[in-house]
């Protein structure tokens, strides 16, 4: 698996209720700490942040919007 960096895209792998996000959730990474967790930004369409919470690698999977260079 490919460890998220700063600024991916990730979609969430199991619902928070605490958070109030469900599973596919889309956020980004806005910070890598060093433990192997990041703080995710979930916002609206509008771009309005409604959950800003630290995650671990493994509750996340990196979303690839572009094919693999060969």
């Amino acid at each position: 698996m490919d460890t998220p960096d700063l600024l991916d895209t990730v979609v969430l792998l199991s619902d928070l209720p605490t958070e109030k996000l469900r599973k596919g959730s889309l956020g980004a990474i806005v910070e890598v700490f060093g433990n192997g967790s990041f703080l995710v930004e979930f916002a609206d369409l509008n771009g309005v942040t409604y959950a800003l919470p630290v995650l671990a690698a493994t509750q996340l999977i990196k979303v690839y919007q572009e094919p693999i260079e060969a």
